[in-house]
């Protein structure tokens, strides 16, 4: 099947061509090439009559996927159906490859001119949805104490790149008098993923501290749920570093969309009532502590900073997925957590407070009318007591 490099296709003119994003909504999350129209893999698979009817057969059809690979298989499914169609070579990697390469020939100026901007936007027009809540996530759940030194996790998706961003903002007021270390954990990334987390660290103004590890080897011959095995040992390798850096905290990612979701995966897959915690310590690493700063920080929000500055993030760099909605988060499973999140959104249509009764359903649980619960792995039961009153 014939494939298109990205530099010959911005050699072609742009009314000759269709460009085709095949990725599905969660990637598309992270970003498109310009003029790209969305028509998910998923379509392909369910509706190949409506994804012909959507296409112009007078033109060449590009389509790409994350690394060039599900792409290709449609450009030869089009191709059966007389179109002419090609995969883009390298999928979306390739375009934010040519980004990457753009970035490097831009002067010391222009990049502190860009980082300037980023960081004006969250002081500015992001001030109440971003750094508001990330400050008042720290102050209600005393997140930062004054001689902390917090490592922040950095995977290198939208998420975890913003909360170093708001960290270094929060540090700035000087409130508190605490450290950083922005620590970047590299699991086995291929060369355009670790590349991409450097160049948005460098134009964001973040001095990011890399360590290797063979995670990704360790995992890629586990057959029975390597996305929950992966997701314990990049903890604990976290964990492990920055102890040993000196620090007492690290910083995941997690924001209030998680939380929500895992409120009601709770109760819907594993019978049971809680939630994502704002902060845990650590029960293998002694002295450590695991904060959340975005608790209160809502996707959609992130996302709209993401699209203002035009930054493209790592989404997924797992061995075994071609997209992030395949993986886990937290270690949870991630078909499960779609699930839960298209619920949320449909039940939200109903009644649009939804959301935050999910998220202060957590806040108001009243013992006296709970059949049973557990504290410090004990369990009690109503009836232990109930002949008392």
């Amino acid at each position: 099947m014939k494939e298109i490099s990205y530099k010959e296709l911005t050699e072609l003119a742009e009314e000759s061509y269709t460009l085709v994003d095949v990725r599905n909504e969660g990637s598309l999350k992270y970003g498109m090439i310009p003029g790209a129209i969305s028509i998910t893999q998923e379509f392909f698979e369910t509706d190949l009559e409506g994804v012909v009817a959507r296409l112009n057969k007078d033109k060449k059809i590009v389509l790409y996927c994350t690394r060039g690979q599900i792409s290709l298989e449609d450009a030869e499914i089009l191709s059966e159906n007389g179109f002419d169609a090609v995969s883009l070579k390298g999928g979306y990697n390739s375009y934010l490859s040519a980004l990457m390469e753009a970035q490097k020939s831009e002067s010391t100026e222009e990049l502190s001119e860009q980082t300037a901007e980023i960081e004006k936007s969250i002081r500015k027009k992001f001030h109440k949805v971003l750094f508001s809540p990330f400050a008042k996530a720290c102050k209600e759940y005393e997140l930062i104490k004054e001689g902390d030194h917090i490592c922040v996790c950095i995977s290198g998706g939208k998420d975890s790149m913003l909360m170093a961003k708001l960290f270094q903002e929060i540090q700035r007021h000087r409130k508190v008098n605490f450290d950083l270390t922005f620590l970047v954990m590299d699991p086995g990334y291929s060369k355009v993923n670790r590349e991409l987390i450097e160049s948005n660290a460098k134009l964001m103004g973040i001095p990011i501290t890399i360590y290797e590890s063979d995670i990704f080897d360790a995992v890629d011959t586990v057959d029975k749920n390597p996305c929950y095995l992966c997701a314990r040992m990049r903890r604990g390798h976290l964990y492990s570093k920055a102890k040993e850096l000196g620090c007492n905290k690290i910083a995941l990612g997690h924001h209030y969309d998680d939380v929500i979701e895992t409120i009601l995966m709770g109760m819907l897959y594993g019978a049971q009532v809680q939630t994502m915690m704002p902060k845990l310590h650590s029960t293998n690493f002694e002295g450590m502590e695991l904060i959340r700063p975005l608790y209160l920080v809502r996707q959609d929000d992130i996302i709209a900073w993401q699209r203002y500055n035009g930054l493209h993030f790592l989404q997924c760099a797992c061995h075994f997925t071609e997209t992030c909605d395949s993986c886990s988060v937290d270690g949870t499973s991630a078909s499960k957590r779609l699930e839960t999140r298209n619920l949320i959104a449909q039940l939200k249509k109903v009644n649009p407070y939804v959301e935050s009764n999910i998220f202060k359903s957590v806040e108001n649980v009243n013992l006296a009318t709970v059949i049973a619960y557990k504290q410090d792995g004990v369990r009690h039961h109503f009836l232990d007591t109930y002949d008392e009153m």
